[in-house]
Protein backbone atom coordinates (compact mmCIF):
# COMPACT_ATOMS: atom_id res chain seq x y z
CA UNK A 1 0.00 0.00 0.00
CA UNK A 2 2.76 2.43 0.83
CA UNK A 3 4.45 1.69 -2.43
CA UNK A 4 1.32 2.43 -4.36
CA UNK A 5 0.85 5.67 -2.54
CA UNK A 6 4.44 6.73 -3.30
CA UNK A 7 3.99 5.95 -6.98
CA UNK A 8 0.83 8.02 -7.18
CA UNK A 9 2.54 10.92 -5.40
CA UNK A 10 5.45 10.83 -7.84
CA UNK A 11 3.05 10.73 -10.77
CA UNK A 12 1.24 13.73 -9.45
CA UNK A 13 4.53 15.59 -9.04
CA UNK A 14 5.58 14.79 -12.55
CA UNK A 15 2.26 15.90 -13.92
CA UNK A 16 2.56 19.15 -11.98
CA UNK A 17 6.01 19.73 -13.43
CA UNK A 18 4.73 19.09 -16.95
CA UNK A 19 1.84 21.50 -16.41
CA UNK A 20 4.23 24.17 -15.13
CA UNK A 21 6.60 23.77 -18.06
CA UNK A 22 3.70 24.01 -20.49
CA UNK A 23 2.43 27.12 -18.75
CA UNK A 24 5.90 28.66 -18.84
CA UNK A 25 6.28 27.96 -22.56
CA UNK A 26 2.88 29.44 -23.32
CA UNK A 27 3.74 32.51 -21.31
CA UNK A 28 7.04 32.90 -23.20
CA UNK A 29 5.29 32.56 -26.52
CA UNK A 30 2.77 35.16 -25.50
CA UNK A 31 5.46 37.59 -24.39
CA UNK A 32 7.49 37.12 -27.57
CA UNK A 33 4.40 37.57 -29.73
CA UNK A 34 3.52 40.70 -27.81
CA UNK A 35 7.04 42.06 -28.28
CA UNK A 36 7.00 41.28 -31.97
CA UNK A 37 3.64 42.90 -32.38
CA UNK A 38 4.88 45.97 -30.54
CA UNK A 39 8.01 46.21 -32.71
CA UNK A 40 6.11 45.69 -35.95
CA UNK A 41 3.52 48.26 -34.95
CA UNK A 42 6.28 50.74 -34.12
CA UNK A 43 7.97 50.10 -37.48
CA UNK A 44 4.71 50.48 -39.35
CA UNK A 45 4.00 53.72 -37.59
CA UNK A 46 7.46 55.03 -38.47
CA UNK A 47 7.14 54.03 -42.12
CA UNK A 48 3.68 55.48 -42.43
CA UNK A 49 4.85 58.74 -40.87
CA UNK A 50 7.82 58.88 -43.27
CA UNK A 51 5.59 58.17 -46.27
CA UNK A 52 3.17 60.84 -45.24
CA UNK A 53 5.99 63.34 -44.93
CA UNK A 54 7.28 62.42 -48.37
CA UNK A 55 3.90 62.64 -50.04
CA UNK A 56 3.33 66.18 -48.88
CA UNK A 57 4.91 68.49 -51.53
CA UNK A 58 6.01 71.94 -50.69
CA UNK A 59 3.23 74.34 -51.53
CA UNK A 60 4.28 77.31 -53.69
CA UNK A 61 3.05 80.75 -52.97
CA UNK A 62 1.12 82.71 -55.59
CA UNK A 63 4.14 84.89 -56.29
CA UNK A 64 6.38 81.84 -56.85
CA UNK A 65 3.79 80.29 -59.18
CA UNK A 66 3.56 83.53 -61.13
CA UNK A 67 7.36 83.74 -61.49
CA UNK A 68 7.53 80.13 -62.63
CA UNK A 69 4.85 80.69 -65.29
CA UNK A 70 6.56 83.90 -66.41
CA UNK A 71 9.89 82.07 -66.83
CA UNK A 72 8.26 79.30 -68.89
CA UNK A 73 6.49 81.83 -71.09
CA UNK A 74 9.72 83.79 -71.66
CA UNK A 75 11.60 80.63 -72.65
CA UNK A 76 8.83 79.58 -75.04
CA UNK A 77 8.73 82.99 -76.74
CA UNK A 78 12.53 83.03 -77.10
CA UNK A 79 12.50 79.58 -78.71
CA UNK A 80 9.74 80.64 -81.11
CA UNK A 81 11.73 83.75 -82.08
CA UNK A 82 14.86 81.66 -82.74
CA UNK A 83 12.88 79.27 -84.92
CA UNK A 84 11.38 82.18 -86.87
CA UNK A 85 14.84 83.66 -87.53
CA UNK A 86 16.24 80.30 -88.63
CA UNK A 87 13.29 79.83 -90.99
CA UNK A 88 13.77 83.30 -92.51
CA UNK A 89 17.53 82.70 -92.92
CA UNK A 90 16.91 79.37 -94.67
CA UNK A 91 14.41 81.03 -96.99
CA UNK A 92 16.85 83.83 -97.82
CA UNK A 93 19.67 81.37 -98.52
CA UNK A 94 17.38 79.25 -100.69
CA UNK A 95 16.36 82.36 -102.67
CA UNK A 96 19.86 83.84 -102.95
CA UNK A 97 21.92 80.68 -103.41
CA UNK A 98 19.38 78.23 -104.79
CA UNK A 99 21.23 78.06 -108.13
CA UNK A 100 24.69 77.78 -106.55
CA UNK A 101 25.47 74.30 -107.91
CA UNK A 102 24.08 75.18 -111.35
CA UNK A 103 26.16 78.38 -111.49
CA UNK A 104 29.33 76.46 -110.59
CA UNK A 105 28.71 73.98 -113.40
CA UNK A 106 27.95 76.80 -115.83
CA UNK A 107 31.44 78.22 -115.28
CA UNK A 108 32.75 75.33 -117.38
CA UNK A 109 31.30 77.09 -120.43
CA UNK A 110 33.59 80.08 -119.91
CA UNK A 111 36.58 77.80 -119.31
CA UNK A 112 35.90 75.86 -122.51
CA UNK A 113 35.54 79.06 -124.52
CA UNK A 114 38.91 80.30 -123.22
CA UNK A 115 40.58 76.99 -124.07
CA UNK A 116 39.08 77.01 -127.54
CA UNK A 117 40.30 80.55 -128.12
CA UNK A 118 43.84 79.69 -127.03
CA UNK A 119 43.99 76.54 -129.16
CA UNK A 120 42.81 78.47 -132.23
CA UNK A 121 45.38 81.21 -131.64
CA UNK A 122 48.13 78.60 -131.38
CA UNK A 123 47.10 76.87 -134.63
CA UNK A 124 49.72 77.82 -137.23
CA UNK A 125 47.44 76.88 -140.13
CA UNK A 126 44.92 79.54 -139.09
CA UNK A 127 47.39 82.18 -138.02
CA UNK A 128 46.68 85.70 -139.38
CA UNK A 129 43.70 84.43 -141.38
CA UNK A 130 40.34 86.17 -141.77
CA UNK A 131 38.53 83.03 -140.66
CA UNK A 132 40.45 83.04 -137.35
CA UNK A 133 39.58 86.67 -136.72
CA UNK A 134 35.88 86.05 -137.25
CA UNK A 135 35.89 82.95 -135.05
CA UNK A 136 37.67 84.82 -132.26
CA UNK A 137 35.21 87.69 -132.55
CA UNK A 138 32.27 85.32 -132.16
CA UNK A 139 33.91 83.62 -129.18
CA UNK A 140 34.41 87.01 -127.52
CA UNK A 141 30.76 87.91 -128.08
CA UNK A 142 29.57 84.63 -126.52
CA UNK A 143 31.97 85.12 -123.61
CA UNK A 144 30.68 88.65 -122.96
CA UNK A 145 27.06 87.47 -123.10
CA UNK A 146 27.77 84.74 -120.56
CA UNK A 147 29.49 87.20 -118.22
CA UNK A 148 26.55 89.60 -118.61
CA UNK A 149 24.08 86.83 -117.65
CA UNK A 150 26.24 85.94 -114.63
CA UNK A 151 26.41 89.58 -113.56
CA UNK A 152 22.60 89.90 -113.68
CA UNK A 153 22.42 86.91 -111.33
CA UNK A 154 24.99 88.39 -108.89
CA UNK A 155 27.84 86.19 -110.13
CA UNK A 156 30.92 88.36 -110.41
CA UNK A 157 34.50 87.53 -111.48
CA UNK A 158 37.28 87.98 -108.93
CA UNK A 159 39.83 90.65 -109.81
CA UNK A 160 43.22 89.00 -109.30
CA UNK A 161 46.05 90.46 -111.39
CA UNK A 162 48.43 92.71 -109.38
CA UNK A 163 46.45 91.97 -106.22
CA UNK A 164 47.90 90.57 -103.02
CA UNK A 165 47.43 86.84 -102.66
CA UNK A 166 44.36 86.12 -100.47
CA UNK A 167 43.71 82.43 -99.60
CA UNK A 168 40.01 83.23 -99.15
CA UNK A 169 39.68 84.02 -102.87
CA UNK A 170 42.84 82.73 -104.59
CA UNK A 171 44.63 79.42 -104.88
CA UNK A 172 48.33 79.64 -105.72
CA UNK A 173 49.40 77.13 -108.35
CA UNK A 174 52.97 78.33 -108.99
CA UNK A 175 55.58 80.89 -107.98
CA UNK A 176 57.14 83.19 -110.57
CA UNK A 177 60.38 85.06 -109.95
CA UNK A 178 59.79 88.79 -110.28
CA UNK A 179 62.02 91.29 -108.48
CA UNK A 180 59.86 94.21 -109.60
CA UNK A 181 56.79 92.95 -107.71
CA UNK A 182 56.35 92.51 -103.99
CA UNK A 183 56.51 88.87 -102.93
CA UNK A 184 53.05 87.28 -102.90
CA UNK A 185 51.62 89.52 -105.64
CA UNK A 186 49.48 87.80 -108.29
CA UNK A 187 51.20 88.13 -111.68
CA UNK A 188 49.38 85.41 -113.65
CA UNK A 189 45.78 84.15 -113.72
CA UNK A 190 45.49 80.51 -114.75
CA UNK A 191 41.75 80.18 -114.15
CA UNK A 192 39.34 82.98 -113.30
CA UNK A 193 37.55 82.85 -109.97
CA UNK A 194 33.95 83.91 -109.26
CA UNK A 195 31.83 85.09 -106.34
CA UNK A 196 28.07 84.59 -105.93
CA UNK A 197 26.98 87.56 -103.82
CA UNK A 198 29.03 87.17 -100.62
CA UNK A 199 29.84 83.49 -101.15
CA UNK A 200 32.86 82.09 -102.98
CA UNK A 201 31.68 80.21 -106.04
CA UNK A 202 35.14 79.19 -107.24
CA UNK A 203 38.64 80.36 -106.22
CA UNK A 204 40.93 81.87 -108.81
CA UNK A 205 43.92 79.73 -109.78
CA UNK A 206 46.90 82.07 -109.92
CA UNK A 207 50.65 82.38 -110.08
CA UNK A 208 52.31 84.59 -107.45
CA UNK A 209 55.59 86.46 -107.52
CA UNK A 210 58.66 85.71 -105.45
CA UNK A 211 62.05 87.31 -105.10
CA UNK A 212 64.87 85.90 -107.16
CA UNK A 213 67.08 83.56 -105.14
CA UNK A 214 70.02 83.64 -107.65
CA UNK A 215 71.15 87.21 -107.07
CA UNK A 216 74.94 87.26 -107.26
CA UNK A 217 76.28 89.00 -104.18
CA UNK A 218 79.33 91.16 -104.54
CA UNK A 219 82.47 89.18 -104.03
CA UNK A 220 84.86 90.11 -101.24
CA UNK A 221 87.53 91.00 -103.83
CA UNK A 222 85.26 93.51 -105.57
CA UNK A 223 84.30 95.02 -102.20
CA UNK A 224 88.01 95.40 -101.33
CA UNK A 225 88.72 97.08 -104.66
CA UNK A 226 85.88 99.55 -104.11
CA UNK A 227 87.25 100.41 -100.67
CA UNK A 228 90.81 100.94 -102.03
CA UNK A 229 89.54 103.30 -104.70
Amino acid sequence: MEKDQNITIEKNKNEDKIHQSEENSTNLNKESSIDLNKESSIDLNKESSIDLNKEKPKELSLEEKFLELEDKLTRTLAEMENQRRRFEKENEDAFDYGGFAFAREALNLIDNLDRSKQSLQNDNSLKDSEALKKILEHIDIINKDLLSIFTKNNIMPIDSINKKMDPNFHQAMMEIEDDQKEAGTIVQEIQKGFMMKNRLLRPALVGVSKKSANKEPKSEENQDKVEIK
